[in-house]
């Protein structure tokens, strides 16, 4: 099965390459024609306000968050979390509106407060997992749909709503491909 990684901005590459580590089929989406025949989507870090813009400049806000509503797994790292989001406090940052959480941009800082931090996340197993922020969001607030994969003093930094996956950090910028094939075997693409 392939899935479709949103390639106007961030790190795609890097995706792509973890995908293709675990083997996946993957197909660079920069027009809603790309979006036919995938069975799951990554939306990628990079600048939000970026891509945004970008997926309305090329017609790609409107058929990802149907194609979402209609059930299309989504993964969203970073950038990706904020754009799946409903609710972005203090922006009137373009969205899909998907996932009920309320998503702070920019949470833990600017650039030279990024971190790296090992963190256990229960559904990944007993090994705590590596993750990456950069200009890191976080979900401050879930409706009752979300289902916290991993909280942080109080921050919420990986959830899931249905077909929906989201990670405030950069799971593409490690060696450790748990958090793929988690989203590989929960949506049932591998």
């Amino acid at each position: 099965m392939k899935v479709g990684i949103l390639a106007l901005q961030g790190a795609v590459r890097e995706h792509r390459n973890m995908l293709h580590r675990l083997g996946v089929e993957t197909v660079d989406v920069l027009n809603p024609q790309d979006l036919h025949g995938i069975g799951g989507l990554i939306l990628p870090g990079g600048e939000s306000t970026t891509v945004g813009k970008l997926m309305a400049r090329y017609g790609l806000l409107t058929p990802v968050a149907e194609a979402g509503r209609a059930g299309l797994p989504i993964f969203g790292t970073c950038t990706g979390l904020i754009l799946l989001s409903k609710h972005i406090n203090n922006s009137a940052q373009l969205s899909l509106g998907l996932m009920d959480t309320w998503v702070e941009r920019n949470a833990f800082g600017r650039q030279q407060a990024s971190f790296e931090a090992d963190m256990p996340i229960p559904a990944l197993g007993g090994r705590p997992f590596h993750a990456i922020f950069i200009r890191a969001p976080y979900i401050a607030k879930v409706g009752n749909a979300v289902t916290v994969l991993l909280r942080h003093e109080e921050k919420i930094l990986f959830a899931r709503q249905g077909n929906l996956l989201a990670a405030a950090f950069h799971p593409e910028l490690t060696d450790d491909t748990r958090i793929h094939e988690y989203f590989m075997a929960e949506f049932s693409l591998a």
